[in-house]
């Protein structure tokens, strides 16, 4: 989803009504859904959820829309929750983390909370594009260190209220867009010297894979609660990354491991990290 705030004209108050409505009661809808079931193009489709999206009525993701009431629900219990856990380590991650993002820069941010803080932190910024699969991160974003602002789309997962997909974008005509960023900032579920890094879902696997792939330069963001663990599914190996962000230093053979990969390791209190 693109965040466009050039005005556009007034989609008719009839079927904003209706389409807000059938959004509202469905949870979770997708463009051709849409375009079919209003008799309109997808063009017209894709400007009506813009506007409303504008308008606050509903969540824009790129392909459709969700409900506001499908991403409270999700927020109450999952996000808000894990948005308390290590909540002083995150602020100092996110700090190293924004650090290394250069102003007119585009970056992508995967889901999570430790990605959530960086989005919030980003305030001295300008001139930023994002591309994110985080649904929070757009309204965390500060307004003044945006330029543009895109949400890839798939499946929403209720528990990180993050999308699922293809990390990609598609033309008006059908053809795919070459896309890639300045610098991937990937928030992982572990870290461990044998294993790389690793999350619980196969499906988020694979999309911070194509993110990490897209990326000129990769920050790894993960408190010392991640490290000598293993999960589900390997995002990548240890060499992946340029950068691996957390608030305490590794045990000996994971920051050997670490070293040997030529990973560079950013705590706090050590050096300003350089922007990527």
């Amino acid at each position: 989803m693109s965040v466009d705030r050039d005005e556009r004209p007034r989609l008719p108050a009839g079927r904003k009504a209706q389409l807000a409505a059938y959004v509202a009661d469905t949870g979770q809808v997708t463009v051709g859904e849409l375009a079919e079931r209003f008799g309109v193009s997808i063009d017209t489709v894709r400007r009506d959820l813009d506007q409303l999206a504008a308008e606050g009525s509903l969540v824009r993701t790129y392909g459709g829309a969700v409900s506001l009431s499908t991403v409270s629900r999700a927020t109450d219990r999952a996000v808000d929750q894990r948005l308390t856990v290590q909540e002083r380590e995150k602020e100092k991650i996110a700090a190293l983390a924004a650090a290394l993002v250069q102003d007119g820069s585009t970056i992508m941010i995967n889901g999570g909370t430790t990605t959530l803080a960086l989005a919030r932190g980003l305030g001295q910024h300008r001139d930023l594009t994002v591309a994110t699969n985080n649904l929070l991160v757009p309204g965390a974003l500060p307004p003044t260190a945006v330029r543009d602002i895109y949400v890839f789309g798939g499946a929403v997962r209720a528990l990180t209220l993050a999308t699922v997909g293809p990390v990609s974008f598609r033309a008006n005509t059908g053809a795919e867009l070459d896309i890639s960023c300045d610098l991937a900032l990937i928030g992982v579920g572990a870290v461990a010297a044998d294993a790389g890094y690793t999350t619980s879902n196969l499906a988020e696997a694979a999309m911070m894979q194509e993110m990490i792939s897209r990326a000129a330069r990769v920050a790894i963001l993960a408190d010392s609660s991640k490290f000598g663990r293993r999960l589900f599914a390997q995002v990548s190996e240890l060499g992946a990354a340029d950068y691996l962000i957390t608030d305490t230093a590794p045990p000996p053979d994971l920051r050997d491991a670490l070293s040997s990969s030529g990973v560079e390791l950013l705590l706090p209190g050590g050096s300003a990290p350089r922007p990527a």
